[in-house]
Formats: structure tokens, C-alpha cells, sequence
């Protein structure tokens, strides 16, 4: 053999070694600081959260910065479940009934609707069309009311403070 043939295989042998060992690592487990996003067909995305500014979702939520608040300021979504006792904007109380599964209860007109929980917030949309938020401000938490056909980025029909009666641990 030439000493040519046997440098060409050796050449084409290391750098086939070589690429081995810079091939891209095993996907791991999603580390808990991270956000992973699996789409209808099985194919996930995974961002870390210190590199997420934030969140938005089409339709009319609001994003949490547009609140004005830090992902280490956001609300957990378990300290929204329970019988909220909200104002009307009239001086009057109502309740609203936040439920695990999604599902809410307003006393005033007995109506039934689902809540979602969005960059901090509680989102509920009630089957008679309206809507309603219940947010984190400072150190308190108030209902937010839309009207039916408001989004919840549009002026709110009115502002009222907002008690969970039943607070669980979070």
C-alpha cells in the first residue's frame, strides 16, 4: 500500500471519530426553570425561563410585563382556587367560585363559566358572554369586569377589591 492511501484512511478515520464525539448531546429532562411548549403533533420546544421577557397569548390577555410585574411577582394559579367575595362597582358584593378543574360560579345572576390562568391572573369568561379578571395589585387583589364582547386588554367596565374567603396553601 501507498503511504498516501494509508494517510487518506486515516485522515477520513479521525474525522469521522471526531465528528462522533461533537455530535449534539442527548435531549434532557426538562429542568425545572424551564418552559416547554408540546405542539398537537408530539414536538416540544423547551425555552429557560431567564431567558422569557414574557408571555402573550393572542385574544386579548395581557402579558404580565404589560402589568408591570416580574416573573418572581406573578401569582400561582393555586392561590386563585377558592369563593371569591368581589365588589359590583356599586357598593354591592358577589361571590365568585374559582374551581381546580377550570370551572367558576358567579352568584350574581347564578351564572357558570371557566377560568384560566394567565401571566399571574385569573381569567374567567362567563356563558352569558361577559368577563371577568381577578388580579394580584401590590399587596391586594381586585376583580377587573368586562362586559360582554370586551376583551381582557380593553378598559374594564369597573374595578372592585377581591377577598378569597377560602384560600389554600400554595
Amino acid at each position: 500500500m501507498s503511504k498516501g492511501l494509508i494517510a487518506a484512511g486515516s485522515l477520513a478515520a479521525l474525522m469521522c471519530v471526531a465528528g462522533f464525539a461533537h455530535a449534539a448531546p442527548p435531549a434532557k429532562a426538562a429542568a425545572s426553570n424551564s418552559l416547554v411548549i408540546v405542539l398537537k403533533d408530539g414536538h416540544r420546544q423547551t425555552f429557560n425561563m431567564a431567558d422569557v421577557d414574557r408571555i402573550e397569548y393572542p385574544g386579548g390577555s395581557v402579558a404580565a410585563s404589560d402589568l408591570g410585574a416580574t416573573k418572581s411577582q406573578l401569582t400561582a394559579r393555586g392561590r386563585y382556587v377558592g369563593k371569591w367575595q368581589v365588589g359590583d362597582g356599586n357598593g354591592n358584593d358577589f361571590y365568585i367560585t374559582l374551581n381546580d378543574n377550570g370551572t367558576a360560579y358567579r352568584s350574581l345572576g347564578d351564572v357558570h363559566g371557566h377560568w384560566v390562568y394567565s401571566n399571574g391572573d385569573a381569567l374567567i369568561k362567563w356563558d352569558d358572554g361577559g368577563g371577568d379578571a381577578i388580579r394580584r395589585v401590590g399587596a391586594r387583589f381586585q376583580k377587573f369586569a368586562y362586559m360582554n364582547g370586551k376583551s381582557f386588554s380593553d378598559s374594564p367596565d369597573n374595578v372592585a377589591e377581591a377577598h378569597n374567603t377560602s384560600p389554600r396553601p400554595i
